[in-house]
């Protein structure tokens, strides 16, 4: 009985010490975590984020981003003329930038997959930049390759205004002289147009049918019209002869651009037909006023003047040597403002519409 008792005894003993041991293991997975359990965690995550960003904060390191600029490029449109449009091009050192802007407008160049709608480039397909030399008096002299002469001779006045006019745009580079494969050109190689003294933007571009005009009274001037191709707004120049005498000829040319630029141009004339000057152009320091009737307001309630009638002004009288802005006065109109409502408190030059810069 005494063994039975013992034996009896160290079985529930031994059942309450197992019992105590299952329980034990239970509460351990039950149990919340140590109150740092979550914080070394979150340091591990953060860890690993940390080595994550600057993994790729070394990557992008190892990116360059390319910088861009704004050039023009004178182009050809649908229409067969020859116009400008404003495309960011790869920057470049200053002296590479005369260079790089002839190489986008060789067909089949890179300008290619940039091309807006209804645009072609100019120079024959594989012409190359052989080289470039400014000389002091602003004459670009222009070395191409002999590729350079595969063109139709159509094409041939085309080809030097869109070349001149690129050129150009930069303020010190006055006219181009040719050069090919290093010899200097008196004439272009396919229709013989002479060039021997250089080419300039005095020469014109897209010129218009000047059969009824007096020519030795009249003084070739470049007006600006916008156009448009798909949704595609630009400015086509056209160089127009303007009849009156030099002391005349800032009413003339505003006279002209009322008046468009005839039926057979592909371009939008933006002035209402009865405008007309208050008061003959006056030229003081640079500034060009000018004084129109009510009738060149798109809007006489609201003294609004139409966007394209401004910028038409300004681009085409800037061309003109003495002019370097131009104020627009309106007869009984205090303040005129553009479409946006914003009042014309300056004289607006053309760098608003086409920033220019040295070489």
């Amino acid at each position: 009985m005494l063994k039975r008792g013992i034996l009896l005894m160290s079985s529930i003993t031994l059942s309450l010490i197992l019992t105590g041991c299952f329980q034990g293991e239970q509460s351990l997975e039950d149990m919340d975590p140590p109150q740092n359990a979550e914080e070394v965690n979150s340091l591990d995550d953060a860890a690993t984020a940390e080595e994550e960003s600057e993994a790729v904060d070394e990557e992008a390191e190892g990116e360059t981003v390319a910088e861009t600029v704004a050039r023009e490029l004178y182009l050809i449109d649908s229409n067969g003329m020859v116009a400008s449009q404003t495309l960011e091009l790869p920057q470049l050192e200053s002296k590479e930038v005369a260079t790089q802007v002839l190489e986008y407008l060789v067909k089949g160049g890179p300008v290619t997959p940039m091309l807006p709608n209804g645009f072609q480039a100019v120079l024959p397909e594989g012409t190359e930049i052989l080289g470039l030399d400014l000389e002091e008096n602003g004459t670009m002299i222009v070395d191409v390759s002999n590729e350079f002469e595969n063109y139709e001779a159509n094409n041939e006045i085309k080809i030097l205004e869109s070349m001149t006019h690129t050129l150009t745009q930069f303020e010190n580079v006055n006219k181009i002289e040719l050069r090919i494969n290093g010899y200097p050109q008196s004439e272009m190689p396919v229709n013989g147009t002479p060039i021997g003294k250089g080419y300039s933007r005095a020469n014109g571009i897209n010129i218009t049918d000047t059969d009824t005009l007096d020519l030795i009274n009249s003084t070739p001037v470049t007006m600006y019209y916008p156009a448009e191709h798909n949704e595609n707004r630009y400015y086509v120049p056209v160089t127009q002869y303007v009849e009156g005498t030099s002391d005349e000829l800032y009413g003339s040319i505003v006279q002209a651009l009322v008046e468009g630029p005839g039926y057979n141009m592909n371009v939008t004339h933006v002035f209402n037909s009865q405008t007309m000057l208050k008061n003959k152009p006056t030229l003081e320091n640079g500034v060009l006023e000018i004084e129109f009737t009510e009738e060149i307001l798109k809007d006489s309630e609201q003294a609004v003047i139409a966007d394209e009638v401004m910028e038409t002004l300004v681009r085409t009288l800037t061309q003109q040597q003495s002019v370097e802005a131009v104020n627009v006065k309106v007869e009984n109109v205090d303040q005129i403002v553009n479409e946006s409502g914003e009042a014309y408190t300056e004289p607006v030059n053309i760098q608003v519409y086409t920033p220019t810069e040295k070489l």
